[in-house]
């Protein structure tokens, strides 16, 4: 290291317990879960999209399913792609390093641009320009000209999680 360099120290990770202890097992599920959306159904869901197990992906019009590459979408959360009342079948996407948050529902021909965060609960009735946070029912913007990483993750969210362990929270 140079003399005058600023050193950088490794954030500290919270301590995974509960579920978080069987995260490779969850891991190798979701990648089964995902052969079988992909090779069955039809879906397009990227090899590094991540979703919960109990997320839903419309099968009634599957090949209208897609999630961008590093994208997660959270505990019950649900992707539609049909409205059979006006017989519509559409593409729903979700792009690239995206967050949708739980028990959100996006509904059908929806397209969420990339770097975009899904508040937990949210109805998602229109497309989402990229770089935004949405929420509420029906979800509004937020926020825009959002910086996220993989998953949705926000660009201070590491800084964050280090200083909660450093404080003993995790």
């Amino acid at each position: 290291m140079t003399e005058g360099a600023p050193q950088t120290q490794p954030y500290r990770k919270v301590r995974r317990t509960g579920l978080n202890r069987l995260s490779g097992l969850r891991n190798i599920i979701i990648d089964l879960l995902r052969a079988y959306y992909t090779r069955v159904w039809g879906m397009d869901l990227h090899p590094t999209a991540q979703f919960s197990l109990s997320a839903k992906f419309d099968r009634t019009f599957p090949k209208g399913v897609h999630v961008g590459k590093q994208s997660y979408v959270a505990f019950e959360s649900r992707l539609l792609c049909h409205d059979r009342t006006r017989g519509l079948y559409l593409h729903t996407r979700v792009g690239e390093n995206c967050f949708i948050g739980g028990r959100s529902l996006i509904l059908p021909g929806v397209e969420i641009g990339d770097n975009c965060v899904v508040g937990a609960g949210s109805v998602v009735t229109k497309s989402v320009p990229a770089g935004c946070v949405v929420a509420g029912n029906p979800a509004k913007i937020l926020r825009e000209g959002i910086k996220v990483g993989p998953y949705g993750r926000f660009a201070d969210a590491d800084a964050t999680e280090s200083r909660l362990a450093e404080e003993g929270l995790g």
